[in-house]
């Protein structure tokens, strides 16, 4: 970088120079020196032109529909549909109720820290405060990384949906069409992105909705196939066998635990509601909003579209298993073709359209925000930061969409296996961000009491803590560790590596990170955050200060549920 423009004092006279030096040398040493801490202290390229910063312009309903849309996607409306012929009704609806017991526990985790310190990025600045620089920077890196390819396949998958309707047309042409409008969405003030959320959010609650009502009246006996009941569940029967030998009860427990990294990422999204607190208008109130209604959106949205899956379809049906991305594959279609009903596949489709863009939208969004995160912690170049006048962090923007153009490896053979490979990052990259936020919960209660800070002052409390976030915590490594046990039956070297290259990626970025650290900073630096040197307070809301426009919560049952739905 060039120095700072500066006029060189003139040189001083002949007295003032210390004897036996020529005129001005000792001034012009003198000159050099301060030169050079000018330079040192000038502002570099990414400061000068880092521009305001994020803007809190996402309103409550906004906050709403984030935490409902970064929820339901492809997972729901596809990956339900395999999650079934693996473990049966029965196994997938377990499994789903238990995902979802993680699940709250770590939105609850989230909400308390989220509520008292809404910063840019959330909970991947969390883990570096309070527990670990060095799993700050691995954590947040690989979880940038899971949305930025992501938003890869979701591109592709758009491709995939229209072909359904026209097959001749290359999926390429949508791959960049599309990456231009989900750009040009972003790079609008974070209330475009928030308005876009809430309409295409939208239509998947009335589409889920319209399913549960849909599935009421088949189940009836509004079908071709007459009342259905509960007989799927007794043939084929409520669990599945998977891999292992039919005729040994352990094939179906095999069964319903090779689903658990395919329900987790059903659920993955929910923590979009921590990094958007960051430019949420009035946090103290709106995140936890958000926080509590949780829970009756996955039952609602989750728990109870599985249980009409699985009494809808029987496990053993073959189209499950098949159809990619494209509405073939939807278990809601599937139980529309054996209802007799024609019309709803084009119907479905073209709503899998507006959730694999809401989807991209929120690809985008999230993974710029982790960027501006890195920035602030000193983890990424600081380019990152730099915003425009409304607040939108453009260069991080453009850095997350470039990973984007990687969807056009789909075209080639070659490419598509590659592709396989990074996208398991994306899977098992929740499971362990999940486990970041849990432990920087469980550090940030102990900061607090370290510091004499009373949990009960803070605007959000999570409910059972600490256990709550540890019996979350041990099944989230449970699920991670586990997850790729399908390469040890028998052994297969590329599924190993396949199941746990995100695993191994995290351990590299980990412990590369530890090691860089001793080496320029020494090794107390490397060591994990005491909880007396904890920092609790930078970027927190004031807890003494009185929350304006208070909303009367709602009593009854009812309103709660309603409440919980549409925000």
């Amino acid at each position: 970088m060039a120095a700072r423009e500066s006029t060189p004092p003139a040189p001083p006279s002949s007295g003032s120079s210390a004897a036996g030096s020529p005129p001005g040398s000792a001034t012009k040493k003198e000159f050099v020196k301060e030169q050079s801490a000018a330079d040192d202290d000038a502002p570099s390229f990414a400061e000068q032109n880092a521009g305001p910063e994020l803007k809190r312009k996402l309103k409550s309903r906004h906050l709403q529909m984030i935490a409902i849309g970064g929820t339901i996607g492809t997972g729901l409306f596809i990956g339900s549909g395999s999650a079934l012929a693996k473990s049966g009704p029965g196994g997938v609806l377990i499994a789903y109720c238990f995902i979802a017991s993680i699940v709250y526990s770590i939105m609850m985790s989230l909400g308390e820290m989220a509520t008292y310190i809404p910063v840019a990025g959330g909970f991947t600045t969390y883990a570096a405060r309070f527990v670990d620089g060095s799993l700050g920077f691995s954590m947040s890196w690989i979880y940038w990384f899971s949305w930025a390819i992501t938003f890869a396949l979701e591109l592709v998958a758009t491709g995939l949906i229209i072909q359904y309707w026209n097959d001749s047309l290359s999926i390429g042409i949508f791959i960049a069409i599309f990456w231009v409008v989900i750009f040009i969405i972003n790079m609008f003030p974070v209330s475009w992105y928030g308005e876009a959320e809430f309409w295409l959010s939208s239509i998947k609650v009335i589409t889920v909705i319209g399913f549960l009502i849909f599935g009421i009246c088949i189940n009836a006996g509004a079908g071709q196939e007459g009342y259905i009941g509960f007989k799927y569940w007794h043939n084929p029967g409520a669990f599945a066998p998977y891999i292992v030998d039919p005729s040994r009860p352990v094939a179906k427990w095999v069964g319903f635990w090779s689903v658990m990294i395919q329900a987790g990422f059903s659920f993955q999204g929910t923590e979009l509601v921590g990094i958007a607190a960051g430019e949420t208008e009035d946090p103290r109130r709106n995140v936890p909003r958000a926080i509590r209604m949780t829970f009756y959106r996955i039952f609602l949205f989750f728990i109870m579209t599985v249980f009409f899956i699985g009494i809808l379809i029987p496990y053993d049906n073959e189209d499950l298993t098949k159809g990619g991305y494209t509405a073939a594959a939807s278990p809601f279609v599937i139980a529309a073709q054996l209802a007799g009903v024609k019309v709803l596949p084009d119907i479905i489709n073209a709503v899998l359209l507006t959730v694999v863009l809401s989807a991209a939208n929120s690809n985008v969004y999230s993974g710029s925000r982790v960027l501006v995160s890195l920035a602030n912690d000193g983890m990424a170049p600081k380019w990152f930061k730099i915003t425009t006048k409304s607040g939108v962090p453009w260069v991080a923007v453009i850095a997350t969409s470039v990973i984007g153009f990687l969807g056009f490896l789909n075209l080639s053979e070659d490419g598509g296996k590659a592709f396989d490979w990074l996208l398991n990052i994306s899977g098992v990259a929740g499971f362990i961000a999940w486990s970041g936020i849990l432990i920087a919960h469980i550090r940030f209660m102990k900061g607090l009491e370290a510091h004499n800070i009373p949990r009960a002052k803070l605007p959000y409390r999570a409910s059972f803590a600490p256990y709550y976030a540890y019996y979350a915590l041990f099944f989230c490594i449970l699920i991670t560790l586990t997850q790729g046990f399908t390469a040890f039956m028998p052994w297969s070297t590329e599924e190993f590596f396949v199941a746990y290259i995100s695993l191994i990626l995290f351990a590299v970025l980990y412990f590369g990170h530890k090691l860089f650290t001793i080496v320029t900073k020494g090794f107390a630096a490397s060591k994990p955050v005491a909880a007396k040197e904890m920092d609790v307070t930078t970027g927190s809301l004031d807890l003494d200060a009185e929350i304006p426009d208070e909303v009367v919560e709602p009593t009854s049952i009812w309103k709660k549920i309603g409440t919980g739905i549409m925000g």
